[in-house]
């Protein structure tokens, strides 16, 4: 059986690629232990993807190096 982690401690912040006229707008917390919690801040009560660690930083990662490529 797989449990949701308790995101009542989650410190959320808005990425700095968020669009801030109200249309893209996406917060992690990268304050909880083996997970980062990514939801929509425009709908803070919806549902929430949670990432492991390593995943995350991965992803992280790929973005950069493409990002240093173009």
């Amino acid at each position: 059986m797989t449990t949701t982690p308790g995101l009542t401690t989650a410190a959320w912040r808005k990425s700095s690629y968020s669009n801030n006229d109200g249309g893209i707008c996406v917060e992690v917390a990268d304050n909880l232990p083996g997970i980062v919690p990514v939801r929509d801040s425009k709908d803070p009560d919806g549902p929430v993807l949670i990432f492991p660690n390593g995943s995350w930083s991965a992803f992280i990662s790929s973005l950069k190096d493409q990002r240093s490529s173009n």
